[in-house]
């Protein structure tokens, strides 16, 4: 039994970073690949994109929380999670670009910001950690 107000474990941590990782590489091979397939690069951004976060949101779910949190609260949580990660990225990149920053460096802080956002978010509101849970 886990006491209340309960943490998620280093298991748990590694998939959730393993899936974001590969959520991440799918996303630029779909981008990619789209892109090589004759679809405007805005097109395949957005259609990679949405195709990556449904696949990240099942395995998250799924696998790095085990299934302890029903889809009608946790899917509209981890698409608000992902809006408001977009807009930390968008707004540390705009930040780093007014700063002068060069791109690969403003790149990987947009990075950052939308993975720790991200991280965050996901781990204290969308699949929170209860009481009485075993860990994953």
């Amino acid at each position: 039994m886990r006491p209340a107000g309960a943490t998620h474990d280093a298991a748990t941590l590694a998939r959730f970073a393993g899936v974001g990782i590969g959520a991440a590489l799918l996303l630029f091979a779909l981008t990619w690949g789209l892109t090589a397939a004759g679809l405007g690069p805005f097109t395949a951004g957005v259609v990679a994109y949405a195709i990556s976060l449904a696949v990240a949101y099942l395995i998250q779910r799924d696998w790095s929380f085990r299934r302890r949190h029903a889809h009608v609260q946790a899917l509209p949580r981890y698409l608000a999670a992902q809006a408001l990660a977009a807009l930390a990225s968008g707004a540390v990149a705009h930040i780093a670009s007014r700063y002068g920053l060069e791109a690969p460096v403003a790149a990987a802080a947009a990075t950052v910001a939308a993975s720790t956002v991200s991280l965050l978010l996901s781990l204290l509101w969308v699949f929170p950690a209860r009481a009485g849970q075993e860990p994953g």
